[in-house]
């Protein structure tokens, strides 16, 4: 009688509680969900350029799932910056050239297979000149990878510990002391994104220094860079963090905002070829902050562009920021009117 009494109390406590409720049901389906619209887009199919390439292999190229267009090298250049082609093939005193965008390493090879393949079908068996538009030839996945991933972690840790770090100052009774004094709303929350911002610092500084200089990231862009897009990252979740707390009761309930904020956002973030992400999702990048600053962490990094280049990258997390700084003001409302 009384397990029965016990088992019967959990169960409408769950049903009490919509949100975790919500999140045990509807969550694992969704995450399900995007993880196979994202796995089973389109392939996606590489585009090369070429330039003085003898028919026959220019036949034997077309014949291969790939997008083949006649451009000269500074057309090459161009979209590769673009990001619109994977690779540039030219032929220079009969001798094959091949020029490869190069910041993904996996793209890279694929392309080397296909071209090294229609070159020497026809009986000539030459050995092409590769060179590297972006990245070198040692370039590894973890290059690849690592400038996400350091968007990645800085975004996620800060966005946890801000979150329940807002969450025990209201819990805690700080916040409403805070909101009875003439303080204003504003007032509270920059102070606050300020005081956990110090630390957001420190944290961010210590992931780009140790990545870069202890796990030998490949670094071709100037540090600086590197350092402002992840310490934007991290207050971009700093903000959203306390923002979201000012909606949870306790730490179990910032926690069930992972797989909603967090998870969607590995998808998109460039760990998965976007290009070959279903259309029904394809939309959820451009709107998440990670999506941006992983975008710009690449372009420093691997490509070793600059500011111009990263600006708009820059202005977009930073413009997250103000927006999730302007909703906790609002959101505050709920203590207290003025």
């Amino acid at each position: 009688m009384r397990v029965k009494a016990i088992t019967v109390r959990i169960i409408k406590q769950f049903f009490h509680d919509k949100r975790t409720l919500a999140m045990m049901l509807v969550a694992p389906l969704l995450i399900l969900t995007i993880i196979s619209l994202v796995f089973n887009g389109e392939d996606s199919v590489p585009s090369i350029g070429i330039e003085q390439v003898p028919e026959p292999v220019k036949e034997l190229l077309k014949e291969q799932k790939i997008t083949v267009s006649e451009m000269d090298q500074g057309d090459a250049e161009q979209k590769f910056r673009e990001g619109s082609l994977d690779a540039w093939i030219t032929l220079e005193d009969n001798q094959p050239r091949i020029v490869l965008e190069g910041s993904d390493p996996g793209t890279n090879q694929m392309v080397l297979n296909i071209v090294q393949q229609a070159i020497q079908s026809p009986g000539q068996k030459m050995k092409p000149d590769v060179e590297y538009f972006y990245g070198t030839e040692d370039m590894t996945s973890f290059d690849n990878f690592g400038p996400v991933l350091i968007g990645f972690f800085a975004f996620f840790f800060v966005f946890l510990i801000a979150g329940v770090s807002f969450l025990r100052e209201r819990t805690g009774g700080t916040l409403e002391r805070l909101m009875g004094s003439p303080v204003k709303k504003s007032e509270i929350v920059i102070g606050y994104l300020l005081g956990f911002g110090f630390f957001t610092l420190i944290q961010s500084t210590l992931i780009v220094i140790y990545s870069i200089y202890v796990l030998d990231l490949l670094m071709i862009g100037d540090f600086i860079w590197v350092l402002a897009v992840t310490l934007l990252c991290a207050f971009t979740a700093l903000s959203l963090g306390t923002l979201l707390s000012t909606y949870a009761h306790n730490e179990l309930q910032i926690i069930q905002f992972i797989p909603i904020v967090i998870v969607p956002q590995v998808f998109f973030s460039g760990l998965f070829d976007l290009e070959a992400i279903s259309d029904l999702v394809s939309w959820i990048g451009p709107i998440t902050p990670l999506y941006y600053a992983a975008d710009a962490l690449r372009d420093v990094m691997i490509r070793g562009l600059g500011f111009e280049e990263i600006a708009i990258n820059l202005a977009v997390l930073f413009g997250f920021s103000l927006l999730f700084s302007a909703a906790n003001i609002l959101a505050l409302r709920k203590y207290r009117s003025f």
